[in-house]
């Protein structure tokens, strides 16, 4: 099926495809209302040698760079990421989800601390309130071992929190997912009712009967009874009919009185294959025999 055929079907059936399509915008701007924008502010902190390891470069903490340091931003990240700091910051009046990590592809102890929420203010103060916290953060875990404060490492902040920036990429995900969901349901009902409409083709109106011819009548079969003919091998005997005339008392006998003399009745005697009887006939011979002879 190409496009053409696409596009002819669903203008076929625009009834079916048109409730579909407001059904579509209705789920996107159902997300539009109910899917807020998202705002997300960052920092980057790193973390500095004490000033007694930093004496031998002059105080400069940015030439003593150290391993340890590296594990330290790991260890405050995991912790800025627990329960119980997620439940002092908001305490602190910070909203929004946090998160605390390793700065990626980076050459030393940077951290990033990102905020995110719905609102542009409430973001922005909330990373405020985080950066603050982080540095609190390392500064406790090194009082609970008695580190001397000389000796203590040291939090300076790099980047600053930002303004919250718009994060339309989940916004924009469940909005395609509507409309893209939408758009295929409605489709699919229009090639369903296509389907459905090709096997079963709308009824036309019914024709007026027509009357119904009777049968001719079969022709009455005959049943008059032929006698077969006969065939070249019967006998002469068989096919000849023969002709006798009474006998002369047998005559005056039947013929009344008042009857006026008639001409000889003539007799028809079917075939047989067995001689006459010369008794019968009085002395006369039948054609038949003359015709055997």
């Amino acid at each position: 099926m190409d496009l053409a055929e696409i596009f002819r079907v669903t203008r076929r059936r625009w009834y079916v495809l048109l409730p579909g399509l407001l059904l579509t915008a209705g789920l996107v701007a159902a997300v539009v209302l109910l899917v807020p924008v998202t705002y997300q502010s960052q920092s980057t902190v790193q973390l500095l040698n004490s000033t007694k390891a930093t004496a031998a470069y002059d105080g400069n903490p940015f030439l003593s760079t150290q391993t340890s340091l590296t594990g330290m931003a790991d260890s405050l990240a995991r912790n800025l990421n627990s329960d119980d700091s997620v439940r002092e910051l908001k305490s602190r009046g910070a909203t929004g989800t946090f998160e605390a990590k390793i700065a990626d592809n980076a050459q030393g102890p940077l951290m990033w601390l990102t905020v995110t929420g719905t609102g542009r203010a409430a973001v922005l103060a909330s990373d405020r309130i985080l950066t603050t916290y982080a540095a609190e953060r390392l500064k406790q875990f090194q009082e609970q071992q008695s580190v001397e404060p000389r000796a203590m490492i040291r939090m300076t902040t790099i980047v600053v929190p930002q303004p919250p920036a718009a994060q339309t990429k989940t916004r924009l995900e469940y909005m395609i997912m509507a409309g893209g969901g939408g758009l295929v349901l409605s489709l699919i009902a229009v090639f369903y009712v296509e389907a459905r409409r090709r096997k079963h083709p709308a009824a036309t109106p019914e024709e007026a009967p027509q009357p119904v011819e009777a049968p001719e009548p079969a022709p009455a079969a005959d049943t008059r009874v032929t006698a077969p003919r006969p065939t070249a091998e019967e006998s002469v005997a068989e096919q000849t009919i023969a002709l006798r005339t009474p006998p002369a008392w047998a005559r005056s006998a039947n013929r009344p009185a008042a009857e006026p003399r008639a001409g000889r009745a003539a007799t028809v005697v079917a075939p047989a294959a067995e001689p006459l009887d010369e008794e019968s006939t009085h002395g006369q011979r039948s054609h038949t025999g003359q015709r055997d002879r």
